[in-house]
Protein backbone atom coordinates (compact mmCIF):
# COMPACT_ATOMS: atom_id res chain seq x y z
CA UNK A 1 0.00 0.00 0.00
CA UNK A 2 2.60 2.52 1.13
CA UNK A 3 5.07 2.28 -1.75
CA UNK A 4 2.45 2.44 -4.51
CA UNK A 5 0.52 5.20 -2.78
CA UNK A 6 3.62 7.30 -2.04
CA UNK A 7 4.96 6.83 -5.56
CA UNK A 8 1.61 7.95 -6.94
CA UNK A 9 1.68 10.98 -4.64
CA UNK A 10 5.21 11.86 -5.80
CA UNK A 11 4.15 11.72 -9.45
CA UNK A 12 1.11 13.86 -8.68
CA UNK A 13 3.32 16.52 -7.05
CA UNK A 14 5.82 16.45 -9.92
CA UNK A 15 3.07 16.77 -12.53
CA UNK A 16 2.16 20.10 -10.93
CA UNK A 17 5.75 21.38 -11.17
CA UNK A 18 6.40 21.60 -7.44
CA UNK A 19 10.06 21.82 -6.52
CA UNK A 20 12.13 18.81 -5.46
CA UNK A 21 12.37 20.22 -1.94
CA UNK A 22 8.59 20.63 -1.70
CA UNK A 23 8.04 17.09 -2.92
CA UNK A 24 10.46 15.71 -0.35
CA UNK A 25 8.92 17.80 2.44
CA UNK A 26 5.31 16.89 1.62
CA UNK A 27 6.08 13.18 1.35
CA UNK A 28 7.93 13.30 4.67
CA UNK A 29 4.94 14.78 6.52
CA UNK A 30 2.40 12.53 4.83
CA UNK A 31 4.43 9.48 5.88
CA UNK A 32 4.73 10.85 9.41
CA UNK A 33 0.95 11.37 9.49
CA UNK A 34 0.38 7.77 8.38
CA UNK A 35 2.77 6.38 11.00
CA UNK A 36 1.11 8.45 13.72
CA UNK A 37 -2.21 6.77 12.88
CA UNK A 38 -0.74 3.25 12.95
CA UNK A 39 -0.32 3.05 9.17
CA UNK A 40 -4.01 3.45 8.39
CA UNK A 41 -4.47 4.61 4.79
CA UNK A 42 -5.12 8.39 4.87
CA UNK A 43 -8.11 7.91 2.57
CA UNK A 44 -9.88 6.44 5.60
CA UNK A 45 -8.97 9.39 7.80
CA UNK A 46 -10.43 12.89 7.99
CA UNK A 47 -10.51 16.20 9.84
CA UNK A 48 -10.51 14.78 13.42
CA UNK A 49 -7.40 12.75 12.67
CA UNK A 50 -5.67 15.73 11.02
CA UNK A 51 -6.41 17.93 14.06
CA UNK A 52 -5.21 15.24 16.47
CA UNK A 53 -1.94 14.93 14.54
CA UNK A 54 -1.34 18.69 14.38
CA UNK A 55 -1.96 19.03 18.12
CA UNK A 56 0.41 16.13 18.76
CA UNK A 57 3.10 18.02 16.84
CA UNK A 58 2.50 21.15 18.91
CA UNK A 59 2.11 19.56 22.36
CA UNK A 60 4.19 16.39 22.38
CA UNK A 61 6.90 17.14 19.84
CA UNK A 62 6.87 20.88 20.50
CA UNK A 63 7.64 21.80 16.91
CA UNK A 64 7.91 25.41 15.78
CA UNK A 65 4.92 27.24 14.27
CA UNK A 66 6.51 27.11 10.81
CA UNK A 67 7.01 23.33 11.07
CA UNK A 68 3.39 22.81 12.10
CA UNK A 69 2.27 24.99 9.16
CA UNK A 70 4.42 22.95 6.77
CA UNK A 71 2.84 19.71 8.01
CA UNK A 72 -0.60 21.28 7.60
CA UNK A 73 0.22 22.40 4.05
CA UNK A 74 1.31 18.87 3.17
CA UNK A 75 -1.96 17.39 4.47
CA UNK A 76 -4.08 20.04 2.75
CA UNK A 77 -2.33 19.16 -0.51
CA UNK A 78 -2.95 15.46 0.13
CA UNK A 79 -6.66 15.78 0.81
CA UNK A 80 -7.59 18.72 -1.40
CA UNK A 81 -5.45 18.16 -4.50
CA UNK A 82 -4.56 14.46 -4.42
CA UNK A 83 -7.76 12.98 -2.99
CA UNK A 84 -9.89 15.78 -4.43
CA UNK A 85 -11.93 16.40 -1.30
CA UNK A 86 -14.06 19.51 -1.16
CA UNK A 87 -12.41 22.37 0.67
CA UNK A 88 -15.52 22.90 2.77
CA UNK A 89 -15.00 19.42 4.22
CA UNK A 90 -11.49 20.36 5.37
CA UNK A 91 -12.43 23.11 7.81
CA UNK A 92 -10.27 22.28 10.82
CA UNK A 93 -11.77 24.80 13.22
CA UNK A 94 -9.74 25.78 16.27
CA UNK A 95 -6.88 23.56 17.38
CA UNK A 96 -3.73 23.88 19.48
CA UNK A 97 -1.24 25.96 17.53
CA UNK A 98 2.48 25.62 18.03
CA UNK A 99 3.93 28.65 19.80
CA UNK A 100 7.47 29.87 19.96
CA UNK A 101 8.88 33.26 20.95
CA UNK A 102 10.21 35.32 18.08
CA UNK A 103 13.98 35.09 17.83
CA UNK A 104 16.19 38.09 17.28
CA UNK A 105 18.40 37.35 14.24
CA UNK A 106 22.02 36.42 14.86
CA UNK A 107 24.15 39.21 13.40
CA UNK A 108 27.90 38.91 12.88
CA UNK A 109 30.31 41.82 13.08
CA UNK A 110 32.45 42.58 10.05
CA UNK A 111 35.49 41.37 11.99
CA UNK A 112 33.77 38.03 12.66
CA UNK A 113 32.80 37.73 8.99
CA UNK A 114 36.42 38.32 7.96
CA UNK A 115 37.51 35.55 10.35
CA UNK A 116 34.97 33.13 8.87
CA UNK A 117 36.02 34.00 5.31
CA UNK A 118 39.62 33.13 6.23
CA UNK A 119 38.50 29.54 6.87
CA UNK A 120 36.51 29.12 3.64
CA UNK A 121 37.92 28.35 0.20
CA UNK A 122 36.84 28.04 -3.42
CA UNK A 123 33.12 27.81 -4.15
CA UNK A 124 32.29 27.97 -0.45
CA UNK A 125 34.06 31.29 -0.01
CA UNK A 126 32.44 32.82 -3.10
CA UNK A 127 29.01 31.55 -2.02
CA UNK A 128 29.49 33.12 1.44
CA UNK A 129 30.61 36.42 -0.09
CA UNK A 130 27.52 36.52 -2.30
CA UNK A 131 25.24 35.82 0.67
CA UNK A 132 26.80 38.60 2.73
CA UNK A 133 27.56 41.04 -0.09
CA UNK A 134 24.15 40.74 -1.78
CA UNK A 135 21.85 39.55 1.02
CA UNK A 136 21.10 36.24 -0.70
CA UNK A 137 19.46 33.25 0.92
CA UNK A 138 21.50 30.06 0.83
CA UNK A 139 19.45 28.42 -1.94
CA UNK A 140 19.39 31.63 -3.96
CA UNK A 141 23.19 31.68 -3.96
CA UNK A 142 23.55 27.97 -4.74
CA UNK A 143 21.07 28.13 -7.64
CA UNK A 144 22.55 31.16 -9.38
CA UNK A 145 23.00 30.76 -13.12
CA UNK A 146 25.51 32.54 -15.36
CA UNK A 147 22.80 34.75 -16.88
CA UNK A 148 21.77 36.03 -13.42
CA UNK A 149 25.06 37.90 -12.93
CA UNK A 150 25.39 41.38 -14.43
CA UNK A 151 29.00 42.48 -13.96
CA UNK A 152 28.50 45.74 -15.83
CA UNK A 153 25.61 46.96 -13.70
CA UNK A 154 26.91 45.27 -10.55
CA UNK A 155 23.64 43.49 -9.92
CA UNK A 156 22.24 40.00 -9.45
CA UNK A 157 18.82 38.99 -10.77
CA UNK A 158 17.14 36.50 -8.46
CA UNK A 159 14.61 34.40 -10.38
CA UNK A 160 14.07 31.58 -7.89
CA UNK A 161 13.54 33.49 -4.66
CA UNK A 162 11.33 32.46 -1.77
CA UNK A 163 7.75 32.08 -2.95
CA UNK A 164 8.96 32.15 -6.60
CA UNK A 165 9.44 35.91 -6.31
CA UNK A 166 11.96 37.78 -8.44
CA UNK A 167 14.14 40.73 -7.47
CA UNK A 168 17.34 42.53 -8.40
CA UNK A 169 19.92 43.01 -5.68
CA UNK A 170 23.31 44.67 -5.49
CA UNK A 171 26.61 43.00 -6.39
CA UNK A 172 29.77 44.07 -4.60
CA UNK A 173 32.58 45.23 -6.89
CA UNK A 174 34.94 43.23 -4.68
CA UNK A 175 33.36 40.03 -6.03
CA UNK A 176 33.86 40.88 -9.72
CA UNK A 177 37.34 39.39 -10.11
CA UNK A 178 36.37 36.14 -8.36
CA UNK A 179 33.14 35.94 -10.37
CA UNK A 180 35.04 36.29 -13.64
CA UNK A 181 37.27 33.38 -12.61
CA UNK A 182 34.24 31.35 -11.53
CA UNK A 183 32.43 32.01 -14.82
CA UNK A 184 35.55 30.85 -16.69
CA UNK A 185 35.57 27.67 -14.58
CA UNK A 186 31.86 27.11 -15.26
CA UNK A 187 32.57 27.49 -18.99
CA UNK A 188 35.19 24.74 -18.81
CA UNK A 189 32.67 22.45 -17.07
CA UNK A 190 30.09 23.25 -19.76
CA UNK A 191 32.55 22.51 -22.57
CA UNK A 192 33.41 19.21 -20.89
CA UNK A 193 29.71 18.36 -20.54
CA UNK A 194 29.08 18.99 -24.23
CA UNK A 195 31.57 16.23 -25.05
CA UNK A 196 29.53 13.75 -22.99
CA UNK A 197 27.16 12.05 -25.47
CA UNK A 198 24.47 11.35 -22.83
CA UNK A 199 24.55 14.77 -21.18
CA UNK A 200 20.97 15.98 -20.62
CA UNK A 201 21.79 19.66 -20.12
CA UNK A 202 21.31 21.58 -16.89
CA UNK A 203 18.05 21.26 -14.98
CA UNK A 204 15.23 23.63 -15.86
CA UNK A 205 11.69 23.64 -14.47
CA UNK A 206 9.42 21.70 -16.87
CA UNK A 207 7.51 24.78 -18.06
CA UNK A 208 10.75 26.60 -18.90
CA UNK A 209 12.34 23.61 -20.63
CA UNK A 210 9.25 23.28 -22.84
CA UNK A 211 9.29 27.00 -23.67
CA UNK A 212 13.06 27.09 -24.29
CA UNK A 213 14.04 23.55 -25.39
CA UNK A 214 17.63 24.58 -26.21
CA UNK A 215 18.21 26.50 -22.97
CA UNK A 216 19.51 23.54 -20.89
CA UNK A 217 22.42 23.24 -23.33
CA UNK A 218 23.27 26.96 -23.53
CA UNK A 219 26.08 28.37 -21.41
CA UNK A 220 24.05 31.28 -19.99
CA UNK A 221 21.67 28.83 -18.27
CA UNK A 222 24.41 26.77 -16.58
CA UNK A 223 24.91 27.01 -12.82
CA UNK A 224 27.47 29.51 -11.55
CA UNK A 225 28.62 27.04 -8.87
CA UNK A 226 28.55 23.64 -10.61
CA UNK A 227 29.52 20.38 -8.94
CA UNK A 228 32.70 18.58 -9.93
CA UNK A 229 30.89 15.52 -11.27
CA UNK A 230 27.83 14.82 -13.39
CA UNK A 231 25.10 12.82 -11.68
CA UNK A 232 21.96 10.91 -12.63
CA UNK A 233 18.84 13.02 -12.11
CA UNK A 234 16.48 10.29 -10.91
CA UNK A 235 13.59 12.72 -10.57
CA UNK A 236 13.71 13.78 -14.22
CA UNK A 237 14.00 10.81 -16.60
CA UNK A 238 17.39 9.72 -15.20
CA UNK A 239 19.10 12.43 -17.25
CA UNK A 240 22.84 12.96 -16.77
CA UNK A 241 23.31 16.46 -15.34
CA UNK A 242 25.74 18.60 -13.39
CA UNK A 243 24.06 19.83 -10.21
CA UNK A 244 24.76 23.09 -8.38
CA UNK A 245 26.69 23.39 -5.12
CA UNK A 246 24.67 21.47 -2.54
CA UNK A 247 23.25 23.54 0.28
CA UNK A 248 24.11 20.96 2.95
CA UNK A 249 27.72 20.93 1.84
CA UNK A 250 27.82 24.71 2.19
CA UNK A 251 26.18 24.55 5.61
CA UNK A 252 28.77 22.02 6.83
CA UNK A 253 31.69 24.12 5.59
CA UNK A 254 30.25 27.28 7.12
CA UNK A 255 29.71 25.63 10.50
CA UNK A 256 33.28 24.33 10.41
CA UNK A 257 34.56 27.83 9.60
CA UNK A 258 32.60 29.35 12.49
CA UNK A 259 34.09 26.81 14.93
CA UNK A 260 37.62 27.39 13.63
CA UNK A 261 37.12 31.14 14.00
CA UNK A 262 36.30 30.73 17.70
CA UNK A 263 33.05 32.65 17.34
CA UNK A 264 30.68 31.89 20.22
CA UNK A 265 27.48 32.81 18.37
CA UNK A 266 24.89 30.40 16.95
CA UNK A 267 25.78 31.55 13.44
CA UNK A 268 24.50 29.85 10.30
CA UNK A 269 24.67 30.68 6.60
CA UNK A 270 21.51 32.75 7.05
CA UNK A 271 23.37 34.94 9.55
CA UNK A 272 25.23 36.42 6.58
CA UNK A 273 21.93 37.67 5.15
CA UNK A 274 20.94 39.04 8.57
CA UNK A 275 24.32 40.78 8.78
CA UNK A 276 23.91 42.26 5.29
CA UNK A 277 20.61 43.88 6.26
CA UNK A 278 21.81 45.12 9.66
CA UNK A 279 25.04 46.57 8.30
CA UNK A 280 23.17 48.39 5.53
CA UNK A 281 20.90 50.01 8.13
CA UNK A 282 23.90 50.90 10.27
CA UNK A 283 25.37 52.70 7.26
CA UNK A 284 22.21 54.77 6.87
CA UNK A 285 20.30 52.82 4.21
CA UNK A 286 16.56 53.42 4.02
CA UNK A 287 14.35 50.62 5.40
CA UNK A 288 12.46 50.42 2.08
CA UNK A 289 15.72 49.98 0.17
CA UNK A 290 16.74 47.14 2.47
CA UNK A 291 13.28 45.60 2.04
CA UNK A 292 13.71 45.59 -1.75
CA UNK A 293 17.22 44.15 -1.51
CA UNK A 294 16.02 41.30 0.70
CA UNK A 295 12.85 40.66 -1.31
CA UNK A 296 10.45 41.02 1.63
CA UNK A 297 6.80 41.48 0.68
CA UNK A 298 6.00 43.26 3.93
CA UNK A 299 8.23 45.94 5.44
CA UNK A 300 7.32 44.62 8.90
CA UNK A 301 9.50 41.59 8.16
CA UNK A 302 12.43 43.91 7.48
CA UNK A 303 11.79 45.95 10.62
CA UNK A 304 13.13 43.10 12.78
CA UNK A 305 16.59 44.42 11.87
CA UNK A 306 15.78 47.82 13.33
CA UNK A 307 15.08 45.99 16.61
CA UNK A 308 18.54 44.46 16.39
CA UNK A 309 20.01 47.97 16.05
CA UNK A 310 17.90 49.40 18.87
CA UNK A 311 18.85 46.58 21.22
CA UNK A 312 22.55 46.95 20.60
CA UNK A 313 24.85 47.51 23.57
CA UNK A 314 25.22 51.22 22.73
CA UNK A 315 21.49 51.94 22.49
CA UNK A 316 21.10 52.22 26.28
CA UNK A 317 23.64 53.57 28.74
CA UNK A 318 24.05 51.16 31.63
CA UNK A 319 23.49 52.62 35.13
CA UNK A 320 26.70 50.88 36.22
CA UNK A 321 28.62 53.75 34.64
CA UNK A 322 27.22 56.14 37.26
CA UNK A 323 28.60 54.23 40.25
Amino acid sequence: MASQFIQSLREHIRARNYSKRTEKTYVHWVLDFIRFHNRIHPQKLGVPEIVRYLEYLAVKRQVSPSTQRTALNALVYLYKHYFGRDESLLQLGSFKRATKPKKIPTVLTQHEIRLIFQHLQGDYLLCAKLMYGSGLRLMEACRLRIKDIDLDRLSIHIFEGKGKKQRITTLSEFCVSELKNQIAHARLCWQEDKLCHDWGGCYLPPALSRKYPNAPFEFSWQYLLPTKKRLVDERNDNAIRRHHLHERSMQREFKRAVLKSGIAKQATCHSLRHSFATHLLERGADIRTVQEQLGHSDVRTTEIYTHVLNRGGRAVISPLSDI
